[in-house]
């Protein structure tokens, strides 16, 4: 029985599959400056400890955003989160990071960590929600267009 959470605007949420490395790609490009390319996603997606959490409608057709993770342990960390910009500020990005918390209710895993850049309010503002906290940072973390580096933040949460 496959597994799927509830998200808005009539999406569900379902567990990613090897058909979504391209559209996963393609998402990724469009939400951040260096893009993973498919071939990275192909990889994580053929790995049972880096489970994707896709964003879709019914006939897989519509991917809204994703989640991805990467197990290790009693520890997970949150690899990347994407929204594609047209499902913005609609709940999609809680709805994801509520089925990575649901899925796993029942591993091992009891800590949540991710890097977010610290000049990302909106991304910045959903994690507090969702109860991560701030325990440090990392300067020249992610590249920009312009040769700079922004600092990454890093956040955790418990988990149970």
């Amino acid at each position: 029985m496959m597994k799927l959470w509830m998200a808005p605007g009539g999406l569900h949420i379902e567990p990613g599959r090897m058909e979504d490395a391209e559209t996963l790609a393609k998402l990724h490009a469009g939400g951040f400056y260096r893009g993973w390319p498919r071939e990275d996603f192909s990889a994580y997606l053929m790995e049972a400890n880096t489970p994707a959490y896709v964003a879709c409608d019914a006939g897989h057709k519509k991917v809204a955003g994703f989640a991805m993770l990467r197990l290790a342990g009693d520890e997970a960390e949150l690899l990347t989160i994407v929204v594609d910009r047209k499902w913005r500020a609609r709940g999609v990005g809680a709805a994801l990071l509520r089925a990575t918390f649901d899925d796993l209710m029942m591993s091992p895993v009891r800590k949540m960590f991710l890097e977010v850049d610290a000049e990302n309010q909106p991304a910045i503002k959903l994690y507090r929600r969702h109860g991560f906290g701030e325990i440090g940072s990392r300067k020249g973390y992610y590249p920009r267009p312009d040769g700079s580096a922004a600092t990454a933040l890093v956040m955790a949460r418990d988990l149970g």
